[in-house]
């Protein structure tokens, strides 16, 4: 059976580039995302008024990298959160990431979880039906990460949220799109640019 994202023919491509001081650029995965049950939420608030009475609570505007992905039982739409989201002092100081800790909604609950801002600039409509966001992971974020079970600075999950679906008073985000991918060790020797087309 699919599920309402599906009847609905939402659905997405991830593009993870490495843009080295120098200007070189690699291409280090290209492949389909995950559609998270998270979108059918929040969809579901838009199109029966139960949630935010504006429609700028339902943009996409914010992104997670995170240290743990996949999650226990595998990537499946029915996730609400990275396994291993980076924290804000993971982010890095030095970073130009804006970057604002907000409680997230996942499965019925609230996780206070750190969470980057993407820019309106950086969030293009490319045709009738289809955004592009364009997330840059800078030289100075995510560089010194250390947990233990990882990899140093070792960054293998990312994920979308919408801004604030329900319409609280404080942003509450929730996620919409997820992806693993192999792991990257981050270094200030590279950027890291996301290029996540959603259809819908």
């Amino acid at each position: 059976m699919k599920n309402f994202t599906e009847e609905l023919g939402i659905n997405g491509h991830l593009t993870i580039i490495k843009q080295y001081t120098d200007g070189q650029e690699e291409v280090v995965f290209d492949d389909h995302n995950i559609i998270v049950s998270g979108m059918g939420v929040g969809l579901t608030y838009m199109f029966t008024g139960s949630g935010s009475n504006s429609v700028l609570d339902y943009q996409i505007d914010r992104f997670q990298v995170g240290v743990s992905g996949p999650p226990t039982g595998g990537a499946t739409s029915a996730i609400y959160q990275l396994s291993g989201a980076c924290t804000l002092a993971e982010y890095g100081a030095g970073s130009n990431l804006f970057i604002a800790v907000k409680d997230q909604i996942t499965n019925n609950t609230y996780t206070s979880l750190a969470a980057a801002q993407i820019p309106a600039n950086k969030r293009t409509r490319i045709g009738d039906s289809s955004v592009r966001y364009t997330l840059v992971v800078d030289e100075e974020a995510c560089n010194n990460i250390s947990r233990p079970g990882t990899t140093e600075s070792t960054i293998n999950e990312v994920g979308l949220l919408m801004k604030n679906p329900t319409g609280n008073a404080v942003d509450r985000p929730l996620l919409v799109a997820y992806r693993t991918f192999s792991n990257i060790v981050k270094t200030s020797d590279f950027s890291l640019i996301f290029r996540w087309t959603l259809n819908f």
